[in-house]
């Protein structure tokens, strides 16, 4: 019995490890939940079952487990509870009748501890259409932003990082002027054993927040490899700023109603994200400009608000060749103005979004540039991911009409694995024009 305990609790530990990021660091609890279809979708009308399992410190908990049913991102329209019986119990959580996401909530309580989870399946996602609709004058007053700020000649300073320096690579801090206002800061890699050599580029745009570039490293494998890679922040911050000043920054500019994404949200040609979303192509002004550069592979790659600026780059500039995208956010953000439709991140509140802000954010918004992106791109999301619902990642991905491949990992949520993200890397260099 002890030996068929230990392989028991063996196993499970090997369950929690694949799936860790799912769940609490270092938690007593570990829940699996299993759709009774393989691939977690569904035909519209078609019932899903998911089995729902329970175990702490590897044991089956047989318990009452509360549980919601909510389509993506909404209210819950049923709640029920059942009760585990040797650890397992089967949840029906009924349909759709239009395409979309639902999602299941459970709760249980285990020796006065509180533990929940979530699991989410789609039904006739390939049939999921964005709400977000295209301005007449989308390209025209795009082509008027990138016209004014190439008034602004190139310039930027360029500073040595010996801090992420390596015996492989060198690193520089790279503070670019914009436009006539505005400056963003970037971290600029490259191999040491460059000389005599042309490099492809790969740029990375960042997540969403006002915050220092946390991990310019993490992606060194890049430089290691052969490529120019550029980190950069958009907010014109110093990223060598220290955490407590960023923390007040965000205080006091950056909190969920007074954000940077609500700054003059009301105003096409004054709102926020006009000069990221043109600070984007000056970057790639930037890379390109670079001596080391082969002059043919520019790929752009990014996460979330990274993934939505990602697919900007390569919508608004013809010399990007390959774009890699995770979970894009920005996407599909008016959809919650049509009652039941779920919207994408940063999830607006319904007071802001006026007709006269839905106006302004279909020049923003991730779709309309999914609609004119001409190299190839490569995307993978979750089904569980509540920050850039699978709703509107489905929305971008079959907007899109340029040469695709999807990496879908229904389990993950706001996150990809360190092995996903060198697969990007491999990705983009089997797309290199030598």
């Amino acid at each position: 019995m002890k030996k068929i305990t230990i392989i028991a609790i063996m196993l499970l530990n090997i369950m929690a490890a694949m799936a860790v990021e799912n769940y609490p660091y270092r938690s007593d609890f570990l829940w699996v939940t299993t759709p009774d279809h393989a691939d977690w979708l569904y035909k519209t009308g078609e019932k899903a079952n998911v089995e729902v399992q329970l175990f702490k410190y590897g044991y089956a908990q047989d318990v009452k487990v509360d549980y919601e049913v909510a389509q993506d991102m909404m209210p819950a329209s049923t709640k029920g509870s059942v009760k585990l019986k040797n650890g397992k119990a089967v949840i029906n959580i009924g349909t759709r009748t239009a395409p979309g996401f639902t999602d299941l909530v459970l709760k249980a309580t285990v020796d006065g501890e509180a533990t929940q989870h979530h699991v989410k399946v789609g039904y006739d996602v390939d049939k999921i259409l964005p709400f977000t609709k295209m301005p007449d004058d989308f390209g025209n007053f795009w082509k008027q932003t990138l016209d004014k700020m190439h008034k602004t000649p190139l310039s930027y300073t360029r500073e040595l990082a010996k801090e992420y320096c390596t015996d492989k690579i060198d690193c520089w801090l790279i503070r670019l002027k914009i436009d006539k206002e505005h400056s963003m800061f970037g971290y600029l890699f490259m191999p040491k054993d460059r000389e005599g050599k042309k490099l492809p580029a790969a740029f990375s745009p960042p997540g969403a927040g006002v915050k220092t570039i946390k991990y310019p490293l993490r992606h060194k494998y890049y430089p290691e490899d052969g490529f120019i890679r550029l980190e950069v922040e958009i907010h014109g911050l110093d990223p060598r700023l220290s955490e407590s000043t960023f923390k007040d920054i965000t205080s006091a500019f950056a909190s969920k109603d007074n954000g940077y994404f609500t700054n003059r949200i009301d105003n096409r040609e004054a709102y926020y994200m006009r000069h990221v979303y043109a600070g984007m192509v000056r970057w790639t002004d930037f890379l390109c400009s670079l001596p080391e550069w082969d002059g043919k592979n520019l790929a752009v790659q990014g996460g979330s608000q990274g993934g939505a600026l990602a697919l900007v780059t390569a919508a608004l500039d013809p010399r990007v060749t390959a774009c890699c995208v995770n979970h894009p956010a920005l996407t599909d953000m008016a959809a919650y103005t049509d009652k039941g439709r779920t919207g994408g991140y940063p999830h607006f509140k319904p007071e802001i979004l006026t007709p006269q802000v839905v106006n302004v954010l279909q020049y923003y918004d991730v779709i309309n540039f999914c609609r004119i992106v001409k190299c190839p791109v490569r995307m993978t999301w979750g089904y569980n991911d509540n920050v850039c619902p699978p709703t509107t990642s489905y929305a971008a991905w079959n907007t899109l009409t340029c040469p695709k491949e999807c990496v879908i990992t229904p389990v993950n949520e706001h996150w990809t694995s360190e092995r996903m993200e060198k697969e990007h890397e491999e990705w983009i260099k089997s797309k290199i024009d030598n």
